[in-house]
């Protein structure tokens, strides 16, 4: 297990790549502080993370409150004994889908970058003093190939995927002389609820079909396969390991070829 007794905190991990995240650190020797909005689907992850050996701790956090962080990362450290050694970002919102800037709501504009970047602002300040003491940390925003291209209709989500890249370069120049590693992993379209959701509002305002929305996805990928959460998974545990060491300020994209 190349995260053997790592202690772990994971933003988003209700749902979609965050529940597939969490599970793959599990397996990986890893104990998971599990924070979202809602406990129930958190509960339930906890029991497989706990069937896997680890120990799971379900915190319910607003990841845009600051006090809601600063009690995910009081009590992560009260249970697992002062040390957080991991922190994955996954937490965020999609906001406005195949909408023209010129249509787009300045409050929806002003939410997805509320989320998407104080969203991991939060976390990231709050367990950067734990890592800097013990000179020792991972941490991985999950930002989106928004964050390197154009992404037309898309306004919001892809200023705060830019806003992210940034975010994660600045940080890892900061904090790199205390042996702490932050990269940004960019996937595409990750086969899931939010993927689904994505296919039909398109479909919608396109008048496609959901097949068609989801074939022309396909069709813009060099390996003509959809990106699942494993795949996400994978690569976090990879930038959450020491096979990652001297990798900082990056960003690892994993999107089955879309952005080529």
């Amino acid at each position: 297990m190349k995260l053997e007794d790592r202690v772990a905190v994971v933003t988003g991990a209700a749902k979609g790549m965050g529940r597939e995240i969490c599970l793959k650190l599990a397996n990986e020797g890893a104990h998971v502080a599990l924070a979202a909005r809602d406990e129930a689907p958190l509960a339930e992850l906890a029991k497989e993370v706990e069937a896997l050996g680890r120990r799971a701790l379900v915190q319910p956090t607003n990841v845009v409150d600051e006090a809601s962080v600063e009690a995910l990362v009081a009590r992560t450290l009260a249970t697992f004994g002062g040390r957080i050694d991991i922190l994955v970002n996954a937490a965020g919102i999609t906001g406005p889908i195949e909408t023209p800037v010129w249509e787009i709501k300045a409050d929806d504009f002003d939410e997805v970058l509320r989320v998407n970047i104080r969203g991991t602002f939060l976390p990231t300040k709050h367990v950067l003093p734990t890592m800097i003491g013990q000179t020792y940390g991972k941490i991985v925003n999950i930002s989106g190939t928004s964050g390197l291209r154009g992404y037309k209709y898309r306004a919001a989500y892809s200023s705060s995927k830019w806003a992210l890249r940034g975010f994660t370069r600045t940080v890892a120049l900061e904090v790199g002389p205390h042996n702490i590693n932050v990269n940004a992993l960019h996937p595409g379209i990750v086969w899931g609820p939010r993927m689904d959701k994505l296919c039909r509002e398109k479909a919608k305002k396109r008048g496609w079909t959901y097949e068609q929305v989801y074939e022309e996805y396909v069709n813009e990928m060099a390996l003509r396969r959809v990106t699942v959460g494993d795949d996400i998974a994978n690569a976090v545990a990879f930038l959450c390991s020491d096979d990652s060491k001297n990798m900082t300020g990056q960003s690892v994209t994993v999107d089955g070829g879309w952005d080529v």
